[in-house]
């Protein structure tokens, strides 16, 4: 980061502040890195107990990376990240990525790039990887199941054959996620969660849909939490209590709602033993 970066940031954290912590506007994503770091630093995440006001209007990356930090164990191993969410400088400087091999496999290339961590990078489609049966001991597909089939071309990359609408391509990459993980192994995924709707772009995961994930992996044993967001915040939460939860798209609306939600307002977070 150079001296006009780090000085745009100086000054848009307390612009986001004092204009009322508006999602998405000048500021939002400097003061997000900055209340992600904190959360990892504190090391303290309770998918069943969240501290009052946490994540307030922040979106779920808030919710996602403390979860999977503590639950990925330490030590040595290959993990996956599927969708290319982990690749931050700050986010791969956690203790827990440190003696793992971590493979990053997303559609296009982006401007981060940590190749002198020992990173690699594939660029391909999740629901044909290019990676051998049972490979891997642990894998992270984080935000990234909603949008498999879906329209890529708004944000991710300029390959016109990613325009689709394959509203069940996602259970491939379940497939696929299963074939490469070694028996024993975990996979880790989070999408949002409520009531099903088809943004064109991604998806709305109901539970019938989250069980046919389920029920596609097979795994030995899951672990499933569910996270809603309400106007004072992130807090824990179950199927029944964020089954009618609905998003905010910041790229179809420019008016907030009233809670001043910044994407999903119910995520899941499922945690699966092959």
């Amino acid at each position: 980061m150079n001296f006009l970066e780090k000085l745009s940031q100086v000054v848009s954290y307390p612009l986001f502040i004092l204009n009322g912590k508006k999602p998405w506007s000048k500021g939002y994503l400097v003061y997000k890195r900055i209340e992600i770091a904190n959360a990892l630093a504190r090391q303290d995440f309770d998918p069943k107990h969240l501290r009052p006001g946490y994540g307030y209007r922040l979106d779920e990356r808030i919710i996602e990376y403390p979860w999977l930090v503590s639950r990925l164990p330490l030590g040595v191993g290959r993990l996956l990240d599927a969708g290319s969410v982990m690749n931050f400088d700050y986010i791969l400087a956690q203790n827990v990525f440190e003696a793992k091999r971590l493979f990053i496999s997303t559609l296009a290339p982006e401007a981060n790039c940590f190749w002198k961590k020992g990173v690699s990078y594939i660029y391909e489609d999740l629901r044909e990887t290019c990676y051998r049966d049972d490979y891997f001991n642990w894998i992270a597909c984080l935000s990234t199941l909603e949008h498999i089939g879906m329209d890529n071309t708004l944000l991710y990359t300029t390959d016109a054959s990613k325009k689709e609408l394959q509203v069940d391509d996602h259970l491939r990459v379940i497939k696929e996620f299963r074939r490469i993980l070694r028996p024993g192994g975990t996979v880790y995924l989070s999408f949002p969660f409520g009531e099903y709707r088809n943004h064109g772009w991604y998806q709305v995961f109901d539970a019938p849909r989250l069980d046919r994930i389920i029920e596609t992996f097979a795994p030995a044993s899951v672990t499933e939490n569910h996270f809603k967001y309400e106007p004072d915040g992130w807090r824990a939460s179950s199927r029944e209590e964020s089954k009618h939860a609905t998003t905010f798209d910041i790229h179809a609306r420019k008016t907030y709602d009233e809670d001043f939600a910044a994407a999903s307002r119910a995520i899941v977070c499922l945690e699966m033993v092959k």
